[in-house]
């Protein structure tokens, strides 16, 4: 009689979205985020977590999220307002210098994340075969070296310190705002509808999961 070939355990994936911040109803990437709460798939399964829109406190919450759900894979997701496409950033900075208070009024300037930690981290999600997967599919998507240096950043960069050598894939996401954020707004800015959002979410999970080595292919920018 044969022996059952043993099944390889199950990968937990760390989700995260942001409250909404700067006087807005929504944030997109927790309404996003949160409709993949317990979704699962072939080898693995979703847990969510919200996190305040706070320097200090969401790198808080962040690392208890981890030290609770012991994920992985960790995606933290973010608004980032104004860009159009799902943007896989690559490079998280030591630096918080907010142009605006966060949900806390704090507005640090030209504050590192962490006190003598490296100048940046870079993520260790496969961002290339992210984009990839995604444009085959249809979505907008693209490499970004920048999140900023307000909130995202911060828990981008404070996810990357607190899991810097461990055996995990971790890194973050940026989202544009949903149609109904756009049309409150006089410039109109590029948007994208939640079932797309949450769509491309989940091709990035997927691919996140199964893939090793990133892909070798032009991710860069020439400004």
């Amino acid at each position: 009689m044969t022996a059952p070939t043993p099944q390889a355990p199950a990968r937990t994936v760390l989700l995260t979205g942001f409250d909404p911040f700067n006087g807005a109803a929504i944030n997109p990437s927790w309404e996003a985020a949160r409709l993949l709460d317990g979704w699962s798939g072939p080898g693995f399964a979703v847990a969510a977590r919200r996190l305040p829109c706070a320097f200090g406190a969401a790198i808080d919450a962040l690392r208890a999220a981890i030290a609770e759900v012991k994920p992985d894979v960790v995606i933290s997701v973010g608004q980032a307002g104004g860009r159009s496409e799902i943007s896989l950033e690559r490079v998280a900075i030591n630096m918080d210098d907010a142009s605006i208070r966060d949900n806390a009024g704090r507005q640090p300037i030209d504050t590192p994340v962490v006190a003598d930690g490296p100048a940046a981290y870079f993520t260790t999600l496969p961002v290339k075969a992210i984009v990839k997967a995604l444009r085959l599919r249809g979505f907008p998507a693209s490499v970004s070296q920048t999140a900023g240096t307000f909130v995202c950043n911060h828990v981008f960069y404070g996810l990357m310190h607190q899991t810097a050598g461990q055996p995990l894939k971790a890194g973050f996401i940026h989202v544009p705002f949903l149609p109904e954020q756009a049309a409150d707004r006089p410039e109109r800015p590029p948007s994208m509808a939640l079932r797309d959002i949450v769509d491309a979410l989940r091709i990035a999970v997927e691919v996140a999961v199964v893939t090793e080595s990133d892909a070798v292919e032009a991710g860069g920018a020439t400004h």
